[in-house]
């Protein structure tokens, strides 16, 4: 019997599960829509290349231990507490950085409330809501209903960017505002969303929590204590450090940067770059879908390389791009084929780690994201304060990433989930 796709797997949700796509959607476009004018807004506030690269570094690394300490503690303190938390902290920063000036009120606002520079996921979100999914699906659609929740997240990122590119555009026509005026706009809006999303998660009822385990196991060690890990500790480092270096690449092309690399190449606006990145996020949403399928047929560790590699190589290419139309057409089809991996890399995670483990392992994974992604801003700030460099971090991005797609295969393509065992063992002769 074909397993079930699209639709079906979608009405086969319970109501928190439709809940969790519904905040998914509210946080990404908060995010897309700040992403866009971030680094013009702290610009036209003051702040020079070089601290936004360091603001932006220490606001990823702070969100590192906030999501460490939530995601870790979440089946403990209760996951719709723990989110509501999340949800608080980004209010709060986005209040901050809308009223304040001041660069260490911005670093304190920054490293302890959730503020996404990247347009992707940042804070305790993430790992949580990944893990309440994978408890409603079975192994047969649990890729599945993952692709769907990246592409919800996809077209709400790529909508966030649209309506502030619009919204920043119509402000200067019909009121005249200064520029670092409407880009506060948004990140006033960015803060409102947050108290939403608090609403949001007061929705949640008792079965989006964690099944608690009757008896406590004799004998852990002081790690899984703290980390909510044992038998799948080692496989969770492994994939944690690749995910971290992959992470790490991605750092030096977040969507800010890049938003930013195409006004000081080409000097686009940003209500042009707001249609550019609503198109690239469209494209990456839709290519999680087709991950889905592809991974019926090879695997998710062959689909999450045989997708990321060429997408790499693209990214490679768009610096070397003469002209902005050539450029945006290949980070557009570089777009639609680099979320691939999000989906597979999600559902193989949840696959091969226990269950009662998930919730850790997905927070710990996305903390080594984080930390990744907090390094690399640092030394992008440098790049784009010497004109001669702006092109250096998608070559640096692209490089690093080819070289985590080749390691991540080599290490796990022999480690099976559940689901292609099952097909393994049904094979004639299997």
């Amino acid at each position: 019997m074909p397993s079930p796709i699209g639709p079906a797997v979608l009405r086969a949700l319970t109501r928190d599960g439709w809940l969790l796509f519904a905040t998914r959607f509210v946080r990404l476009f908060a995010y897309g829509s700040l992403s866009v004018v971030l680094v013009f807004y702290l610009i036209g506030i003051g702040l020079t290349e070089p601290q936004i690269g360091t603001l932006l570094t220490l606001t990823l690394a702070g969100d590192t231990v906030v999501s460490l300490y939530l995601t870790t503690r979440a089946d403990r303190i209760g996951r719709r507490r723990t989110l509501i938390i999340g949800a608080a902290l980004m209010a709060i920063a986005g209040v901050v950085f809308a009223s304040s000036h001041a660069l260490w009120i911005l670093v304190l606002a920054g490293t302890i409330g959730v503020i996404s520079p990247s347009g992707n996921e940042v804070g305790p979100f993430l790992p949580i809501e990944q893990a309440a999914l994978a408890q409603v699906a079975t192994d047969r659609t649990r890729t599945e209903v993952l692709a769907w929740y990246t592409l919800v997240g996809s077209f709400a990122t790529a909508l966030g960017a649209l309506a502030a590119g619009m919204a920043i555009g119509g402000l200067h026509v019909t009121l005249a505002i200064a520029p670092a005026g409407r880009y506060r706009a948004i990140v006033i809006v960015y803060a409102a969303l947050g108290v939403i999303l608090a609403v949001l998660f007061a929705g949640l009822s008792r079965a989006a929590e964690a099944t608690r385990s009757n008896e406590m196991k004799a004998g852990r060690t002081i790690f899984a204590s703290l980390s909510g890990l044992d038998r799948s500790r080692d496989v969770v480092m492994k994939l944690a450090g690749l995910f971290a270096l992959d992470a790490f690449a991605g750092g030096f092309v977040i969507q800010s940067f890049a938003a930013y690399w195409f006004y000081l190449r080409f000097g686009v606006d940003p209500a042009t770059l707001g249609a550019i990145f609503f198109g690239a996020n469209i494209f990456a949403g839709f290519s999680a879908l087709l991950a889905s399928r592809l991974a019926v047929r090879f695997g998710l560790i062959k689909t999450m390389v045989g997708t990321h590699v060429p997408s790499n190589l693209l990214l490679i290419l768009v610096p070397l791009m003469p002209t902005l139309w050539l450029a945006t057409l290949v980070l557009l089809a570089r777009f639609s084929i680099s979320q691939m991996d999000v989906p597979t890399r999600q559902s193989y995670l949840m696959a091969v780690v226990s269950p009662e483990e998930r919730s850790a392992a997905a927070g710990i994974a996305g903390v080594a994201r984080t930390i990744g992604a907090a390094i690399s801003p640092l030394f992008v700030g440098f790049m784009f304060a010497r004109p001669s460099l702006i092109n250096l971090p998608f070559f640096v991005a692209g490089t690093l990433k080819i070289a985590y797609d080749l390691l991540l295969y080599r290490e796990f393509v022999a480690l099976r989930p559940p689901e292609e065992l099952l097909k393994i063992t049904q094979r004639p002769g299997g």
